[in-house]
């Protein structure tokens, strides 16, 4: 592989230990791998990318997302409806889904992720009709060219059992554990650099039963891979928990084994201060949406409370149907705006947002190789060009990311390896995936 000399950019956002921003630098990328970072680097033979003009950032992490949902946008039942409508309009559309399905709403979800400047993406793929499995999303990821944190997700308590998902997107426990096991042991990459990470993932408690939310999480410590679900999302999410097992979210969580360092949870928005404290001391991460929290009319996350506490927090786009976007660049600013709301306008600045959309995420998903522009960590870079219109008449370059733009990267790397030149992606032909994916949407509807 060439080395790439990234050259001569306005400013590096390196997010290393002392969150340095260097001026008029260049960033060498060498074998996958940051090799330096600083102004003036000489790197015979390397490729040259002029970066004038240009904001240059680690790229983002994306921690909580369903690609499959990228084929379910704006449905009009869904639209306007609270989670627990909103499931049951979409289970159905969800339950005719097969392979291909699959395949394809995971190129253009990731697709999507990667021009809006995202280097890693975890997603959350818990149910499996008509043949899906986990791996169709692999394959997927794989010709995109993004470092990908695929869960093994799962749903076993089907609507005739007092759950919400329909009979016919429900699978048997021991399956699912069988089925754990056998991606697990297929693509789970513990590697430092892996392209792959295999995490276990039951949808929610809610849908799921006491048993399996225990064997999972013993399973994915015997394993040493991490696990994620969906937690105190919205009202009626609490007021499930208090009513079906008599305690709060949190304390059902840890009561299963479901805290820790290798323990992530999507969305958090109703955490009340004990259950703060509890991931704080716990070290379990938290993947805030803050786009579908709003779409969904969930709440605003308690996230600067979690910040000031020592939680580990994330973004996560969350999936396509309840967004209905895949701007992880757009979450930042969403992160941003809903805490000023909630608690005033210094509340959150535009580089914490943007911290936690590179080396907060990265630290929810266990990636301590990625996340900063620091020699010795991965090579996945963001480049975004600052001389556009969007832009136009800011001051603080760096700041305008977040607060004004530009919503998509001129390059971005992976690895070392280019993913997006110029704004177009260049490992897949998108307008043909798009395509594709819009004639499987019809078919759909039909």
């Amino acid at each position: 592989m060439r080395d790439i000399l990234i050259r001569n950019a306005d400013v590096v956002v390196t997010m290393d230990a002392s969150r340095r921003e260097l001026a008029g630098a260049d960033v060498l990328l060498r074998g996958g791998v940051i090799a330096a970072v600083g102004p003036g680097i000489d790197a015979p033979g390397a490729e040259v990318v002029e970066a004038r003009g240009c904001v240059v950032t680690p790229g983002l992490v994306n921690t909580h997302h369903h690609l499959y949902q990228t084929l379910t946008r704006a449905v009009p039942g869904g639209q306007d409806a609270l989670l627990f409508g909103w499931l049951k309009t979409l289970y159905p559309i969800w339950a005719r889904f097969g392979p291909e399905e699959m395949f394809v709403s995971a190129q253009v979800g990731l697709a999507e992720m990667a021009l809006t400047g995202c280097s890693l993406s975890s997603d959350h793929l818990y149910l499996y009709p008509n043949g899906a499995r986990l791996e169709d999303t692999i394959e997927a990821a794989a010709t995109v060219g993004l470092r990908f944190h695929p869960t093994r997700g799962a749903m076993s308590i089907s609507e005739s059992e007092g759950g919400l998902p329909p009979d016919s997107l429900v699978e048997r426990e021991a399956a699912i554990l069988e089925d754990m096991i056998r991606v697990v042991d297929a693509f789970h990459d513990p590697a430092e650099g892996a392209m792959v990470r295999v995490g276990l993932a039951p949808c929610s408690p809610f849908s799921v039963s006491r048993d399996l939310m225990r064997d999972a999480a013993l399973l994915a410590r015997d394993k040493g891979v991490m696990l994620h679900t969906h937690l105190a999302e919205n009202d009626e999410d609490i007021a499930y928990s208090l009513a079906k097992f008599g305690v709060r979210p949190g304390q059902y969580a840890e009561d299963l084994g479901w805290t820790g360092p290798d323990v992530w949870h999507a969305h958090c928005v109703k955490l009340d201060a004990g259950e703060i404290d509890l991931f704080a001391r716990s070290g379990t991460g938290v993947a805030h949406c803050p786009c579908s929290n709003c779409r969904l009319g969930s709440g605003i996350a308690p996230v600067r409370a979690m910040r000031d506490a020592r939680v580990s927090v994330g973004l996560g786009v969350d999936g396509s149907a309840s967004n209905d976007a895949g701007n992880l660049i757009g979450e930042a600013r969403q992160a941003l705006l809903l805490q000023r709301v909630a608690r005033g306008a210094d509340a959150m600045s535009a580089r914490e947002a943007l911290e936690i959309a590179t080396l907060g995420g990265a630290q929810v998903l266990g990636r301590h190789d990625c996340g900063s522009l620091s020699p010795g960590k991965r090579a996945d870079v963001a480049i975004w060009d600052v001389s556009g219109v969007e832009a136009a008449g800011s001051w603080d370059p760096v700041a305008a990311l977040v607060l004004c733009g530009p919503g998509r990267v001129r390059d971005l790397f992976v690895e070392g390896r280019r993913v997006v030149a110029e704004g177009q992606m260049v490992t897949i032909e998108l307008p043909r995936i798009v395509e594709r994916q819009n004639a499987l949407a019809r078919k759909l509807r039909d």
